[in-house]
């Protein structure tokens, strides 16, 4: 017959055991960071700038640990702070193979805005990342 303490101690062990598998479980059947295409990434990309969707543009980001989506806030307040419109993205030197995505738009005061971000592609998958893109 078990005691009440070796009763309680196994109980805690299942819960633990089935909180470790339930965790692993979750992580394995996260998709991965990025686009399956770069065409994909362009119009998954626009779209999050526009809606100021930081979940969205976190799972698009080349950032290591939960650092992306820090950084997706950010970034999204920036848009909202500036009413950023009319934002489009254009893959560049190839939308095949692009190195770069240059992000264009308009602020809430009618101001034109452009800037590049670097591509990369690892695993077919295809992310932003926040390094210098390379001429």
């Amino acid at each position: 017959m078990l005691s009440r303490r070796n009763a309680t101690v196994a109980l805690a062990v299942v819960v633990a055991v089935a909180w470790i598998a339930s965790i692993t479980v979750t992580v394995s059947h996260q998709d991965p960071p990025g686009a399956a295409s770069p065409p994909e990434l362009r119009t998954e990309l626009a779209a999050a700038l526009s809606g100021r969707d930081a979940d969205t543009l976190a799972g698009l980001f080349d950032v290591p640990g939960s650092g992306g989506d820090d950084l997706a806030k950010d970034y999204v307040s920036v848009l909202k702070d500036s009413s950023a419109r009319d934002i489009s993205v254009q893959l560049a030197p190839d939308e095949r193979s692009p190195t770069t995505a240059v992000v264009r738009g308009k602020t809430g005061t009618g101001e034109q805005f452009s800037y590049p971000l670097a591509v990369t592609s690892s695993k077919g998958r295809w992310t932003i990342a926040f390094t210098p893109p390379i001429p």
